[in-house]
């Protein structure tokens, strides 16, 4: 077929290597524009901007699809179909309609369940013993078109949200790819009515463990906000992001610290630190990190 890609971060690069290598023509790439970053400030490319300029693709930046001239110039292109992973603008009907078999979404979850920004971090902070892949054509709404494919995955007990998008981003690669071979036999399936939920974006306002909680509940926090932003407390007033736990054996007042090996009370159980890391650091297992800084049993965090 002849694509368009539209994508940004690097959970979007393994869908894009994966057309390319099952033969697909890609038309062009759409991404964010570059923005500043690093200590320079200077403008760096997206990921997928990255791996596509790589690849010899056409990259196109858009700062907006809602204008004439950049709905013409995407139609222009006589696309087949259009692949979008987290592209980060909202399509048009005028885009959504330009291909000549629609717009297809790689989407993290497992619809209806966790329409939106978010649906990877969600997941784990809910609880949720299994998440998956949809390949979804794309409509006005959010997240509502109805589902071409879909495969689940269990969420491991110590998964973080870093580790499950790893395996997600993957899944979606080789599931895009079945699509596109399967198009002309593929059902869509609308989305049940019932079971809608949405993945609001993490707003960094959530990260600071409360040790009131239950165990659980602080364990999942830990999880599901690693790497990004990263759930966070302070440890002898230097503040602390917390990226690793599982659930421990103890109890005492929230906060404390009940052994050596970093188990914490939580308002009810406790849950063992794992990978931490001190600002301006890199991340460190709880051995490495105890190392250099001494956190005493008893010591309240």
């Amino acid at each position: 077929m002849r694509v368009i890609f539209m994508g940004t971060p690097d959970f979007a690069v393994p869908a894009l290597d994966a057309l390319v290598a099952a033969g697909h023509e890609i038309a062009a790439v759409y991404s964010q524009p570059p923005r500043p970053a690093g200590r320079g400030k200077k403008d760096r490319p997206t990921p997928v901007h990255a791996r596509a300029e790589a690849l010899g693709l056409q990259v196109r930046h858009p700062v907006s699809l809602k204008t004439p001239e950049a709905q013409a110039a995407f139609a222009a292109l006589e696309a087949d179909i259009a692949v979008v992973v987290a592209y980060g603008l909202i399509l048009p009907q005028g885009v959504l309609d330009a291909p000549a078999h629609g717009c297809l979404n790689i989407h993290a979850s497992l619809l209806p369940r966790w329409r939106g920004a978010a649906p990877i971090h969600r997941a784990i902070l809910a609880g949720d013993a299994e998440t998956g892949v949809c390949i979804m054509r794309m409509e006005a709404g959010l997240d509502t078109g109805p589902v071409l494919l879909r495969e689940a995955t269990p969420i491991g007990e110590e998964e973080t949200t870093g580790a499950l998008h790893d395996r997600l981003s993957g899944m979606g690669a080789r599931l895009i790819t079945e699509a596109l071979a399967q198009f002309d036999t593929l059902e869509p399936e609308p989305q049940p009515a019932e079971g809608v939920t949405y993945a609001a974006k993490i707003d960094k306002a959530e990260a600071r463990v409360d040790w009131t909680r239950d165990a659980v509940e602080v364990d999942r926090l830990i999880r599901g906000l690693s790497p990004f932003p990263g759930a966070w407390c302070e440890i002898d007033g230097q503040r602390v992001k917390l990226l690793g736990s599982k659930l421990a054996e103890g109890e005492g007042a929230p906060g404390e610290v009940l052994d050596d090996e970093l188990s914490i009370a939580c308002g009810r159980g406790a849950v063992r630190l794992l990978r931490l890391q001190r600002a301006g650091r890199a991340a460190q297992d709880a051995e490495t990190f105890l190392r250099g800084m001494s956190v005493p049993r008893g010591a309240r965090i």
